[in-house]
């Protein structure tokens, strides 16, 4: 069954330029490479949820585990995590539809 990979978070003030160019230029890049697409990419421009949510879709929950284990995933996200704040991720079943997650700490 086909999985998706939410990620939510804040980017850290005075790091937008820093963030755009890692993600744009390496993050995503990276991941594509090692079989995880991004399929959205979302700004929350009013309200009390994080800035981003970006999204990711798998083959499988077991796939996205493999891929989740790879030193691009590991060291992409540890360089991510630098950038933002507020980080939170879940893996939810696929579907047609625009899906989200309450984040934890709210």
């Amino acid at each position: 069954m086909e999985v998706k990979l939410l990620l939510t978070y804040n980017i850290k003030p005075n790091r937008e330029a820093e963030y755009y160019r890692y993600v744009l230029g390496e993050f995503l890049p990276s991941l594509q490479n090692i079989g995880l697409i991004m399929i959205e990419g979302w700004h929350t421009a009013y309200g009390d949820y994080p800035l981003r949510l970006i999204v990711f879709r798998a083959d499988s929950e077991d796939k996205l585990h493999e891929i989740m284990q790879a030193s691009e995933w590991k060291t992409g996200k540890e360089r991510l995590l630098k950038m933002v704040r507020d980080y939170e991720e879940r893996i939810v079943p696929a579907k047609k539809v625009f899906q989200f997650f309450l984040p934890s700490k709210k």
